[in-house]
């Protein structure tokens, strides 16, 4: 064999290794950054009769990190907010690097005498700017069975939020998963970069 022919084999190789380090790099870097999310709603968000920490944005945040994703979820949960009040503080409440928004629109308008279809305006309004900011948004108005609300018939049971946080879990993670996708470059990207420099 050649001293051409070797180098040759050793350039080629050594353009394969960059692009397989190049990747994996990429990759690490891309499940490192963390996911910063924000839940919006009134009293169950915020985790009345069972604190910040047995509320369902802890309990969410929880599910990740035991996937190993290295999650944020923030609570922004205000008791007593209708729907109209959390559009009036949603641009304050969601930082630019949220990646996701998880919106719990509760029963409040109707408590306080607001109509179905302004209630519907609002939370339009809301998955409409989060959207314009390149946020995603899961919208929790799911009917929730009256064995997991404590007394009141308003306000959850801890037993509640987690079955709340485990239905987002499953609604989150594609989101993720997608995300994850879209930040790694391909092999044929990073190939033609190599051949490139």
């Amino acid at each position: 064999m050649t001293a051409h022919a070797i180098t040759t084999r050793a350039s080629a190789w050594l353009a394969r290794a960059s692009t397989l380090l190049l990747l994996a790099w990429a990759s690490v870097g891309a499940q490192a950054a963390p996911v910063r999310m924000v839940a919006i709603g009134a009293s169950n968000t915020h985790g009345w009769y069972v604190g910040n920490a047995g509320a369902y944005p802890a309990q969410l945040q929880a599910l990740l990190r035991a996937k190993q994703i290295d999650a944020h979820v923030t609570n922004a949960g205000v008791p007593f907010d209708t729907t109209a009040m959390m559009l009036r503080r949603l641009d304050q409440e969601v930082p630019d690097d949220t990646k996701i928004v998880i919106l719990q629109p509760g029963a409040n308008d109707r408590r306080f005498f607001g109509t179905r279809e302004q209630r519907a305006a609002n939370i339009s309004e809301m998955e409409r700017r989060l959207r314009a900011r390149g946020i995603k948004v899961v919208v929790y108005d799911d009917e929730i069975p009256l064995r997991y609300y404590t007394l009141d018939f308003i306000h959850l049971t801890r037993e509640g939020h987690a079955m709340i946080a485990a239905a987002l879990l499953h609604r989150v993670m594609p989101l993720i998963e997608g995300r994850r996708k879209d930040a790694a470059p391909t092999a044929s990207a990073t190939s033609t970069k190599s051949a490139r420099n």
